[in-house]
């Protein structure tokens, strides 16, 4: 990822901040103030910050970790990032398929962008703040043991309740993403 130059900040930070302000049921107790502040000392996340938006993710906070201070981004859009979507899990579910391969891997990908894959409790929690992958549904971190299997698992929100599946970490969907986390 290249560096973004002044422009682009200024308008990721307006784009940040406007929605900070629409979701504050995602932050309670956390001011935008204190979030930029940290932004601005750690001015190289704002790549992967960048990479989320543009992506279609829609990062948003929706904590902070009462131990490292560090605050945290979800990839908050509604449906699972368009422009993450039809990706096997990781490069030896990839290297494994014999024909149709997809463009990419979600670790491969997630890696490229400096940010981490959602693991199910934190998918979990995401629904705490409202309907997302009514539609899709995103790939998620998958244990070593389901993993080691051959699997890989994704959620989705499905008749009012969000659902955990397993696939075949090989397979790939036009409407399967991933949804990513950042630490700042």
């Amino acid at each position: 990822m290249k560096e973004l130059t002044s422009k682009q900040k200024e308008e990721l930070l307006g784009v940040l901040k406007t929605r900070f302000e629409k979701n504050m049921n995602r932050h309670k107790n956390i001011s935008w103030n204190k979030v930029q502040a940290r932004l601005d000392l750690k001015k190289e996340k704002l790549r992967s910050l960048n990479a989320m938006e543009i992506t279609g993710g829609e990062p948003d906070v929706v904590g902070q970790d009462n131990k490292t201070g560090e605050y945290i981004f979800f990839d908050c859009s509604a449906e699972s990032p368009k422009e993450r979507r039809s990706l096997c899990y990781d490069r030896a579910a990839w290297e494994s398929r014999k024909e149709h391969k997809p463009k990419n891997t979600v670790i491969d990908v997630a890696t490229e962008m400096g940010i981490d894959v959602l693991t199910e409790e934190q998918y979990k929690e995401l629904q705490n703040f409202g309907i997302f992958d009514a539609k899709t549904s995103s790939w998620l971190h998958t244990p070593a043991d389901v993993r080691k299997l051959g699997g890989g698992i994704s959620g989705e929100f499905r008749f009012g309740r969000t659902f955990i599946y397993a696939n075949g970490a090989e397979s790939y969907f036009g409407s399967r993403g991933f949804r990513g986390l950042l630490r700042i």
